[in-house]
């Protein structure tokens, strides 16, 4: 497991969401979703503007944490897809 250690230190260095995402210039929904450790992929470039924003080294941001082989994995909800479009009405015509 990834530990996103964001809500920590921006906790530590007293700045909210909103300051982090205009220092970093990362829209605030995704700096909310790193945050609340939401993210399933993490884009490096984003992860580089905030350990610039933060004055932090990625340790300081990212852990690994290795999986204890006697708790069963959480299992994520998959995405919803996207339905086919429904092409009856172009074949009617």
């Amino acid at each position: 497991m990834i530990k996103i250690h964001l809500s920590r230190l921006m906790g530590e260095q007293r700045i909210n969401q909103i300051e982090l995402a205009t220092k970093a210039d990362i829209r605030p929904a995704t700096i909310n979703e790193y945050y609340h450790e939401l993210v399933e992929r993490v884009n490096l470039d984003y992860l580089s503007r905030i350990c610039a924003a933060l004055n932090c080294d990625i340790s300081d941001l990212l852990e690994y944490i290795p999986d204890d082989p006697d708790q069963p994995r959480i299992k994520r909800r998959p995405r919803p897809r996207k339905k086919p479009k429904d092409d009856t009405i172009a074949q009617e015509q």
